[in-house]
């Protein structure tokens, strides 16, 4: 495919039959792959962490595609009635929709539970290259640490709550609790058959270090770690910058056959 430089904005079916809203970004000249970016949980394809990585992909070469996924930022569907499945399922169908703007091979790139939706969406799209998982959780009942005492209790009995997270209300249902554990990212990760990349940052509170290199160890020889120091679990400041770098130089790496 034949890029010249710009954006465009593009629509698509999720899992939960919602038409989903994203953006392709084209690089000058040809690219060297795809690349497509999974938010974090309750995040947009607008959040900083995620537009800085497309920006420094499109950079790099890559036709880039973000993307919201059911119920959140400009997507359709309702949040609340979505599960760790319609996650994956909407890696799923965006990863369709590049196949079918003629991509050529994906590099699947998650952050956060975006990262586990990622590694576990790898295995059911067959043109995926490789996989980069930013601060991701070894599990996904790892959600669950987003809540207080009393928003669990609601959504355990009531089926349904609302929460409060990055200071932005948002509803939550019963089916979250009924899929934490439908799908194990390190098992995932473990059957990959493609190099993943897991980073984290040193000062994240939210997904320790530790947790996440549990990911990238159950990848075995294919898995690799890195740690930026200084970055929490958004990557804030100037830690976001030096994690495109990561990224971007280990994915050189794994064109030229070195990772």
């Amino acid at each position: 495919m034949q890029g010249g430089g710009g954006s465009e904005e593009i629509e698509f079916v999720g899992a939960s039959g919602a038409p989903l809203r994203g953006r392709l970004r084209h690089p000058p000249g040809v690219p060297v792959g795809s690349a497509l970016l999974a938010h974090c949980f309750t995040c947009s394809q607008d959040q900083r962490t995620v537009a800085r990585l497309a920006r420094a992909l499109t950079d790099a070469g890559y036709l880039t595609m973000t993307f919201d996924m059911t119920g959140l930022g400009r997507s359709g569907g309702s949040f609340a009635e979505t599960g760790f499945s319609t996650s994956v399922g909407d890696v799923v169908r965006a990863a369709v929709a590049l196949i079918e703007r003629g991509a050529g091979p994906c590099v699947l790139v998650g952050h956060s539970l975006g990262g586990a939706a990622a590694i576990v969406a790898a295995e059911r799209i067959h043109t995926v290259s490789a996989v980069v998982a930013v601060a991701p959780p070894p599990r996904v009942a790892h959600v669950l640490s987003l809540f207080d005492a009393d928003e669990l209790e609601r959504l355990r009995t009531a089926g349904w709550a609302e929460v409060c997270i990055g200071g932005r209300p948002f509803v939550v249902g019963r089916r979250l609790l009924e899929e934490l554990d439908a799908a194990d990212p390190t098992v995932s990760a473990s059957r990959l058959g493609v190099p993943l990349l897991v980073v984290a940052g040193s000062a994240d509170t939210i997904v320790a270090p530790a947790e996440s290199r549990r990911v990238a160890e159950a990848a075995g020889e294919r898995g690799t770690f890195v740690v930026v120091d200084g970055a929490d679990h958004l990557f804030s400041g100037d830690a976001v910058d030096e994690l495109a770098r990561t990224v971007v130089d280990w994915l050189a790496r794994v064109r030229s056959g070195g990772a």
